[in-house]
């Protein structure tokens, strides 16, 4: 019982090590002032907006979109993917007012969802560049600006990641959370394996790639319902970088109730649950940076899950005498140390985006109790949609989050 107890400790202590060191390293990047490099020549970006039965936010998103300022060749792509509401009707008036606007329907096919409606508008666009946003988003009008000086003039770059900031944050204590996660975990994280090891990953929106290295990736793969994560290990794989731009900036729209949340993160658990599956089948995918990019997926997704199960039963059967151990390191300090790693990279992220006050402190405090335990049911849940998914030998189908409306 020592020794295993021992040995998990070890294990634990190596990866909080392994955070912290980011924390402190992506703390130091997000920390550092970028000067503004103009270029002498602006490629042509084509951006594309998947969208489906989107009417409640699609008005606010379009219009941000002809607030962006590019000195390049720009065309927006609202890509409607058989909406039964009125998005079609609203993105027709915004393509009759603004030339660069396009109203495309998608045609009718499987498997249905997001990667499919992108390689779609990859195949009738013709820019240089490809940036995807997703149809609740509103960028800020110089975002697209820096992704396209970011891989522009950093070597090797074949594209950029911007920062996604949750625009309904206060509307209640899921969506704080939410948006607490995202700026920690998604920049914090992001930033300090970019520092580190020149490492970024793709996020669903946000983002921008060039047309040639997409071409060589064979686009995105119709069958993975995290198809940002997928991606990123094909270019990588190609020797692609991916520089962080956080302060390239757009605002989405987060789930605003329980429901809504675990269904948009079950997703997200099948796609990455697809990925792991994927690597572990082609042994190309754990070579040279990739072996970070597929070591962290079974760390999240298997040594993180495991570590919360075995220390919650630990703590537990702890609590009502049922289990005791003389072992030099006890598992409830490794639980508590975990904490407070994680409170203070929540903290610090709120430190940097000069946003946190008395009541985002008490969040944080409570996250690791409650929305970080949440991982091992939404695993579970994954994991059984998955096995199911599998069997049925169906294909993947991708249920889109519900979107809601903006509070009067």
């Amino acid at each position: 019982m020592n020794l295993a107890l021992t040995t998990i400790s070890i294990f634990f202590w190596l990866l909080l090590l392994y955070y912290s060191i980011l924390t402190v390293t992506g703390i130091i990047y997000r920390g550092q002032k970028r000067p503004h490099t103009p270029l002498d020549h602006y490629p042509s970006v084509s951006i594309l907006i998947p969208a489906h039965n989107e009417a409640v936010v699609i008005a606010e998103t379009l219009y941000a979109m002809t607030k962006i300022k590019y000195p390049g060749r720009l065309d927006i792509y609202l890509l409607n993917d058989n909406s039964q509401d009125e998005t079609g009707n609203i993105a027709s008036f915004y393509a009759q007012t603004f030339n660069n606007i396009h109203h495309i329907e998608v045609p009718s096919g499987t498997p249905k969802g997001k990667s499919r409606v992108l390689n779609y508008g990859i195949s009738i666009s013709q820019s240089d560049y490809v940036c995807v946003y997703d149809a609740d988003n509103q960028p800020e009008p110089e975002a697209l600006q820096l992704l396209v000086e970011a891989a522009e003039t950093t070597p090797q770059a074949i594209g950029a990641v911007g920062y996604v900031k949750t625009i309904n944050e206060r509307t209640n204590l899921l969506t704080r959370m939410i948006a607490l996660e995202f700026s920690s975990f998604q920049l914090i994280m992001q930033a300090g394996r970019w520092k580190l090891f020149k490492l970024g990953s793709l996020t669903g929106t946000n983002v921008l790639i060039s047309r040639k290295a997409l071409l060589e990736a064979g686009g995105f793969d119709p069958y993975a319902l995290a198809e940002d994560a997928d991606l990123t290990l094909t270019l990588t794989q190609n020797g692609g970088l991916l520089p962080i731009v956080p302060e390239a900036r757009t605002w989405e729209q987060e789930p605003e109730n329980l429901r809504v949340w675990i269904k948009q993160r079950t997703r997200w658990m099948q796609g990455n649950l697809y990925l792991i599956e994927k690597t572990l089948k082609e042994p190309k995918f754990f070579k040279g940076k990739n072996f970070i990019h597929s070591s962290q997926l079974l760390v999240i997704y298997i040594g993180f899950v495991s570590f919360l199960l075995v220390s919650d039963t630990w703590f537990v059967l702890g609590l009502f005498g049922k289990l005791k151990s003389d072992a030099a390191v006890p598992l409830m300090t490794i639980w508590f140390e975990s904490w407070l790693i994680y409170f203070i990279q929540l903290t610090a992220s709120q430190v940097i985006d000069k946003r946190m006050k008395l009541s985002d402190l008490v969040v944080s405090f409570l996250m690791y109790f409650t929305y970080a335990q949440l991982w091992v049911f939404l695993l579970a849940r994954g994991v059984y949609f998955q096995i199911k998914l599998k069997r049925s030998k169906k294909e993947p189908m991708w249920d889109k989050t519900v979107r809601f409306k903006k509070s009067a």
